[in-house]
């Protein structure tokens, strides 16, 4: 296990500079953007910001604006933060010891003495933006590069598959997957792979008549062009290459922009689907990745050029502002988890039991990064 571990390192450390470029090309952007969203939202509010930071630890370069925030690059990039006039620190906790002695006009430009609404809207400005991002990200994609999409018609049926067995053949043409309409051949790939062991009604067009088979997806480990392992629903058919079946259209601005949050929603589904799945035991919980998995994949998808990497910021983009909204103190889901709490009281938890929220926040976050980075390492060990 030992030295199966340290060739899989090995591996990794020799394509080091290949991976950590885009790494970090894919997560500036995706941080940058988040925090962003807390700044800009702060400003329109009358906040005062303090620090603008990509990364953590000491600063490596940085400047100061007219406002007197503090921009700048830290030497850990793994994150990033904004800081508000009354924070403790980076992970917005109130200073209750200043805000003690403020001024008026002091508090003014607080965040803490800053209305519920006000809060609330700063904190959940960063998820929001992250959202936005992806949107912007795949409509320009579907603007420039456009979409390739193959139809839905099946070329061949794998023997002893579930498409077997449900009576697919060659030729058919999938219309509809439990009543939802299927227009291309990635739009069913996308319900069956999030289907494994359900029941499905998929209505075809077999010549001239439509006929509704009933088949159960097969869950299977598949390896992509990179090498790496899926666990996925398959149904055990493949695509029709035929000129009739494959187009390529770019969208124009409003259609690749309502593409974009179709786009936005799927990543979001598909994530929610994949935790509910884990926690329901139906899933296993060592696809989630950390760091170190990202890396690697930034640099296998840097290689397919810009369009493919921007594509990774994008689904990244979503699953960062997502994380973010998890109702744990700490991120900025518990931040709102505890306004929520402040609003409905009308008056804020304790000193002593927001302290405790963030300890048991930092807690889990610290949890979830050790087994991420554990995965990382089994994974790359077995590639």
């Amino acid at each position: 296990m030992g030295m199966e571990i340290m060739g899989g390192l090995t591996s990794f450390g020799g394509s080091l500079v290949g991976y950590i470029v885009p790494f970090l090309f894919v997560l500036t952007i995706v941080v940058f953007f988040h925090e962003l969203g807390h700044f800009l939202m702060a400003r329109w509010c009358g906040i005062k910001v303090l620090v603008f930071s990509i990364g953590f630890g000491p600063e490596i370069a940085g400047f100061n604006d007219r406002y007197g925030t503090r921009w700048k690059i830290s030497a850990v990039p793994l994150g990033g933060y904004v800081k508000f006039f009354g924070d403790e620190n980076a992970a917005s906790a109130p200073d209750h010891a200043a805000a003690a002695t403020m001024t008026e006009a002091e508090r003014r430009d607080s965040f803490v003495f800053q209305p519920v609404r006000s809060r609330a809207a700063v904190v959940a400005a960063g998820p929001i933006a992250n959202f936005l991002l992806a949107i912007a990200i795949f409509a320009a994609i579907f603007m420039t590069v456009g979409k390739q999409t193959t139809s839905a018609r099946v070329d061949t049926v794998q023997p002893g598959s579930a498409a077997q067995a449900a009576g697919f053949l060659p030729g058919d043409l999938v219309l509809t997957i439990n009543g939802e309409k299927i227009e291309s051949f990635s739009d069913m790939q996308r319900i069956v792979s999030i289907s494994a062991g359900e029941p499905l009604a998929i209505e075809v067009e077999r010549g001239n008549t439509q006929i509704t088979l009933k088949a159960v997806p097969q869950l299977k480990e598949l390896k992509d062009n990179f090498g790496n392992v899926h666990r996925l629903g398959v149904l055990g058919i493949s695509r029709s290459m035929a000129p009739g079946d494959i187009k390529t259209e770019k969208a124009g601005p409003v259609r690749a922009v309502v593409m974009g949050a179709q786009e936005t929603w799927f990543v979001v589904d598909r994530t929610l689907a994949y935790i509910t799945g884990v926690f329901a035991g139906r899933e296993a919980a060592d696809q989630l990745g950390g760091p170190i998995r990202i890396a690697q994949v930034s640099g296998q998808v840097a290689t397919a050029g810009f369009a493919a990497l921007f594509h990774l910021t994008a689904v990244l983009s979503v699953s960062i502002g997502l994380l973010n909204l998890f109702p744990i103190p700490l991120l900025d889901g518990g931040h709102l988890l505890f306004y929520a709490i402040e609003a409905i009281r009308g008056r804020p938890l304790s000193e002593r039991a927001q302290e405790l929220g963030f300890r048991i926040g930092l807690a889990i976050v610290l949890m979830l990064m050790i087994f991420a980075t554990f995965n990382d390492i089994l994974h790359l060990a077995s590639s």
